[in-house]
């Protein structure tokens, strides 16, 4: 899948900062409604598979099963993110690193995790919990949120609606995209969010899962 953005898709920044959120009190509760019945039944439906991917996780290779880490969420609060590891333990030692296609901070496990996206599972939690939805933004800490913010003017515009598990830039490019070019896909889905484009995002990443691009 290319990564190339038609420029003439990009919204300025001075149009990214007057987008109408107030006009969506309607979609945000069929949205909330929908996250948490689909993420009750997804919970339920996958409970053993999950317990056996926790389970080999932690035969595969030293530490928890389930990562957690600080996130950023709606409005910058900040929330408790949950996955099944897939990096050694030590990953972190010379600080925060954006994911390489090809990491070799991965476990052996964790590289198929990461490839089929198995490694999400968790994050049913968080949406139970309203802290994410299916749909948005992916979720980053403040660590590249300062970074980024350095040099893309606006980034922080994506806090402006919940993050989610899957979302409009991980259906077009994902990690193979630029942090500039992640700007671009989030802001447009903001400004048109809707439940037929939610729903087109739902049923591409099923495809993606089964096809591993943009994955790492």
């Amino acid at each position: 899948m290319g990564t190339t953005i038609n420029t003439e898709r990009a919204t300025s920044h001075e149009q990214l900062n007057t987008i109408d959120m107030s006009g969506r009190k309607g979609y945000y509760f069929v949205k909330r409604l929908f996250d948490f019945l689909f993420a009750l039944l997804t919970g339920l439906a996958l409970l053993i598979p999950m317990l056996i991917i926790a389970l080999l996780v932690k035969l595969d290779s030293k530490g928890p099963a389930v990562f957690r880490q600080e996130r950023l969420g709606l409005n910058g609060k900040p929330f408790t993110i949950y996955k099944f590891r897939s990096m050694r333990l030590d990953a972190e030692v010379n600080g925060p690193k954006w994911a390489d296609k090809d990491d070799d901070r991965c476990t052996k496990l964790g590289r198929l995790l990461r490839k089929t996206r198995l490694d999400e599972l968790p994050q049913v939690i968080n949406i139970l919990r309203g802290d994410m939805s299916w749909v948005g933004p992916r979720p980053e800490r403040v660590y590249f949120y300062d970074e980024f913010e350095t040099y893309i003017p606006g980034f922080r515009q994506r806090l402006q609606v919940k993050p989610g598990l899957t979302g409009h830039a991980q259906v077009h490019g994902g990690y193979d995209l630029s942090p500039e070019e992640k700007l671009v896909y989030d802001m447009e889905y903001i400004e048109k969010q809707s439940l037929r484009l939610d729903l087109a995002c739902v049923v591409k990443t099923v495809r993606l899962i089964f096809t591993h691009e943009g994955a790492r």
